[in-house]
C-alpha cells in the first residue's frame, strides 16, 4: 500500500518503495528529477513526465542505468485538461497502478508590472500550476482511493505565503494548491494521503539566468544563508512518499532553508 501504516505498527529504517510506482510530473529536469532519482533509489519505478519527450527518455535511460527500476517516459502537457486522462492511461497501462504522485510541474514567468500580465498568460499560470495539478490528483486519487490507497505530494512554493510583485498570479496558484492539497486529503482520506512540499528557492538549472549578486544579498537573508540544492527536496519526498508519514496528511511542509 503507497505509505499507509496501521495504528501501532513501527515503519523500517529506510524509506522502502520497493513494488511501488511513482508518477512525477515535471520529472526530467531541475527538482522532478532528482525526486524522480530519489524515488527510483528507494525501489520504486517511474513514469516521468513533461513537455519535452526527449528530456524525458533520457531521465527514463538514467533511472534505468543507475537503479535498474522500470521508467515510463511520456509527453503530457499539465495545463491541457483532457491531456491528463491520456497520462494516467498511459502509467495504468504500463504499471497497473500509481502509488505515488508528485504534482511538481509549474511555471513562474515574468513581468515588468501587474498591468503587463495579460489574461492569456494569467490563465497558462493557473492551468499549469493549479488546474492540472487538481486534475491530475482527481484522477490519479480517485483510482488511489478504490484501490489499496497511496500518497499524493503537491510542490507548492514558498511565494504561496510571502508573494512578491514579480510572482502574483503563480503566488496565487500556489496558495490555490495548498487549499486544494487540504481538501483532497479529506476527500481521499484514509487511505490517501495528500501534502504538499512549500519550497523555497532551489538552485536548478533556471537560476543560471539569474544576476547571482542580487540573489547572493536576498539569500544573506536565509536562516541558511544560501539557496538550495536541488537534490536536497529528495529527503521530504521520500518522506511523504513511504511509511514514515503514515500519520500525516492535509499538511503543507516547507522546505525553504529559512527564508524570511
Amino acid at each position: 500500500m503507497g505509505g499507509v501504516t496501521g495504528p501501532g505498527r513501527r515503519p523500517g529504517p529506510s524509506v522502502d518503495l520497493a513494488g511501488k510506482v511513482a508518477l512525477v510530473t515535471g520529472g526530467s529536469r531541475g527538482l522532478g528529477r532528482e525526486m524522480v532519482l530519489g524515488l527510483a533509489a528507494a525501489g520504486a519505478d517511474v513514469v516521468i513526465a513533461s513537455r519535452d519527450l526527449d528530456s524525458c527518455e533520457k531521465a527514463a535511460a538514467e533511472v534505468r542505468e543507475t537503479t535498474g527500476r522500470r521508467a515510463l517516459p511520456v509527453s503530457a502537457h499539465v495545463g491541457r485538461w483532457d491531456a491528463l486522462d491520456g497520462l494516467v492511461d498511459a502509467a495504468y497501462a504500463e504499471f497497473g497502478q500509481v502509488d505515488v504522485l508528485v504534482n511538481n510541474a509549474g511555471m513562474s514567468p515574468r513581468y515588468d508590472t501587474v498591468a503587463d500580465v495579460s489574461e492569456a498568460l494569467f490563465d497558462k499560470v493557473i492551468g499549469v500550476n493549479l488546474k492540472g495539478p487538481f486534475r491530475l490528483a482527481a484522477l490519479i486519487g480517485t483510482r488511489m482511493a478504490a484501490g489499496d490507497g497511496g500518497s499524493i505530494i503537491n510542490v507548492s512554493s514558498a511565494a504561496a505565503a510571502r508573494p512578491r510583485a514579480d510572482v502574483v498570479p503563480y503566488a496565487a496558484a500556489k496558495a490555490g494548491l495548498n487549499a486544494v492539497t487540504v481538501g483532497l486529503a479529506h476527500a481521499f482520506g484514509p487511505t490517501v494521503r495528500v501534502n504538499a512540499i512549500m519550497c523555497g528557492t532551489f538552485l536548478t538549472d533556471v537560476s543560471a539566468a539569474w544576476d547571482m549578486d542580487a540573489f547572493a544579498r536576498r539569500a544573506a537573508t536565509f536562516a541558511l544563508r544560501r539557496g538550495g540544492q536541488p537534490a536536497e527536496v529528495v529527503g521530504t519526498a521520500l518522506y511523504l512518499a513511504g511509511d514514515w508519514s503514515s500519520f500525516t496528511t492535509g499538511s503543507i511542509i516547507t522546505v525553504d532553508g529559512g527564508q524570511p
